[in-house]
């Protein structure tokens, strides 16, 4: 008897367990139901279609061909009933049987299952203020969502805007509406954007994104301010009203339980369903995958909550072998790697970051190297990573990156690197494609592996620029050494204290350095390689405590002097 399938959801992991399942069996009876109208929606996407990088709305719901994935494509091409603007209102567990109802007209039914899929997604949070319910207030966590919001950027009447939240969709919607030539503001209730990166690389993320857009952190919406319930501006926890048109807010989801809860399925504590490594729930008749459930972090082994469209498209692979052969599939789990887009500048991360690192008593090092993705004559553009390693082993255990160059790249390797559990000395020699066009002879990534190698082997000795600026405010006494060359020296400088003693020179004026061989001296320059090279030099002519400004005056966070 054929096999009676039913999948709770059409977005992403829905439609990829269904297609696998029947990839899987032919004979078996497949139903997918959605809430929503549309189906297999790229809601990645809707940021670039919001900001006018292609302008067709199916774009959003084509197969690589061109072919809009609607009920009609599902059951012509796969055998697949879609049933859209359909909600399933019940899961009875014990007749194994869901309820429904059709949204359009108000038709109820119910449907019998052998096994049941889970894939219903997350809801966007909304803060509880005054005002949330003025026109002009938006998520962007569907297709409605992006048609109201390009509608908004082709209509250009909008002048001004507020983004209430500075994570990855919040960076990307800001870019968005900034194209339309829209005034924006970035609300961050946190004292950084993108949490998933360490501070210091946050802060250097800000400091480019206030070339485009006003900032603002520690500091949450206390109210929403409207006229003819239309909004016309925001105030602020500390009493700032900022005029606007439109808020978007963008402060993170929640899985959307509803349905697993009612039906007495297992809850994790973060909020999101509890599976197994087949993506199994407590019910072994019922699976789930995507942003509803909570999944294994494989560095740390902790739950997590990953809402990733890739991920959510792998979990639905394994659930839909797994619910036609039996549980031979596994999802293992994920290292949290995700990367965004900001103008001209790549945002991304793979594995922990230090807090995250800290959080799970790890024993790590790490180091920071800025270099560019390619030779200076190929126009290379300049990357600043950061990378994590455990202490006593040298496993890897985080990389990330920001930047002009490749940042894509550069994730790439480190999270084939981390999913393969290499360790620092793996990838010193790793051998990389290398030409001119592509990156350098020692690729960036390489070169963070060395300098970490360094690190571990104590042939480096570095200093993080937050750890130099606690220095600095405690008045230490440093002798702080900058190696580059006097024209880049008054085109740019910290302002810090520093001494100007270009590397080619430096032999020959040792004699103004402190007479006093143990004081501290910490040396740098435009990305810290002449830094380096000043340390080694110091060290050789006996000066017992050098350090390297780590990433150079290209990763300084703070303000320069010019």
């Amino acid at each position: 008897m054929a096999k009676k399938i039913i999948v709770i959801g059409g977005s992403a992991a829905g439609p990829k367990t269904a297609a696998r399942a029947r990839r899987m069996d032919e004979t078996a009876e497949i139903t997918m139901f959605q809430k929503s109208p549309d189906l297999s929606m790229a809601s990645c996407g809707y940021p670039y279609f919001v900001g006018g990088f292609f302008d067709d709305r199916n774009k959003l719901l084509c197969t690589p061909t061109g072919v809009v994935r609607d009920p009609k494509f599902y059951w012509n091409a796969k055998g697949i009933v879609a049933k859209v603007n359909t909600e399933v209102t019940k899961i009875d567990r014990k007749k194994k049987e869901i309820e429904f109802v059709d949204l359009t007209n108000g038709d109820k039914g119910c449907q019998a299952y052998d096994k049941l899929i889970l894939t219903t997604g997350a809801t966007a949070n909304m803060p509880p203020v005054p005002g949330i319910e003025l026109e002009g207030i938006t998520t962007l966590q569907t297709m409605q969502d992006a048609d109201y919001l390009r509608k908004i950027r082709d209509e250009g009447k909008i002048k001004k805007a507020v983004v209430i939240g500075g994570g990855l969709i919040g960076i990307e919607t800001l870019e968005a509406l900034h194209l339309a030539g829209i005034e924006l503001t970035m609300i961050e209730l946190l004292p950084q954007l993108l949490t998933f990166l360490d501070w210091k690389m946050a802060k250097l993320v800000e400091n480019y994104l206030k070339s485009k857009a006003n900032v603002i952190t520690q500091n949450g919406v206390a109210e929403f301010l409207g006229e003819n319930n239309k909004l016309v501006g925001v105030k602020l926890q500390n009493g700032t009203e900022i005029p606007c048109e439109l808020a978007v807010v963008a402060i993170g989801v929640k899985p959307n339980i509803k349905l697993a809860k009612e039906a007495g399925l297992h809850i994790g504590g973060l909020g999101g369903i509890i599976v197994n490594e087949h993506m199994q729930t407590s019910d072994p008749d019922i699976y789930a995958a995507g942003d509803c459930c909570e999944i294994k972090n494989t560095i740390t082994g902790r739950n997590v909550l990953a809402p990733y469209g890739d991920l959510a498209n792998l979990e639905g692979r394994v659930v839909g072998e797994n619910v036609i052969k039996g549980n031979v599939a596994v999802f293992p789990g994920t290292q949290q790697t995700g990367i965004c887009k900001l103008f001209d500048y790549g945002i991304g991360i793979t594995g922990l970051s230090e807090a995250k690192a800290k959080e799970a008593g790890i024993d790590y090092v790490k180091v920071i190297n800025a270099s560019p993705d390619k030779p200076g004559f190929m126009n290379g553009k300049l990357l600043i990573s950061k990378l994590l390693a455990e202490k006593e082993s040298g496993k890897l255990l985080g990389a990330q990156c920001i930047g002009l160059g490749d940042v894509s790249k550069q994730l790439a390797i480190w999270a084939t690197a981390l999913k393969g559990g290499l360790r620092i000395d793996d990838m010193v020699n790793a051998d990389l494609p290398y030409a001119p066009p592509f990156s350098l002879a020692i690729d960036h990534s390489i070169a963070t592996a060395h300098i970490l190698q360094n690190k571990i082997h104590g042939i480096f000795e570095g200093i993080s620029s937050l750890e130099l600026k606690e220095k600095l405010a405690n008045k230490d006494n440093v002798f702080l050494l900058d190696a580059r060359g006097a024209d880049e020296y008054e085109q740019t400088r910290l302002g810090i204290g520093e001494t100007l003693i270009p590397i080619g020179m430096l032999r020959k004026r040792l004699n103004e350095l402190p007479a006093d061989k143990n004081q501290e001296i910490i040396t740098f320059c435009k990305i810290s390689l002449r830094g380096y090279e000043a340390a080694v030099l110091l060290k050789a002519h006996g000066y017992t405590n050098v350090k390297v400004l780590e990433g150079g005056i290209m990763a300084w966070p703070f303000a320069k002097e010019k």
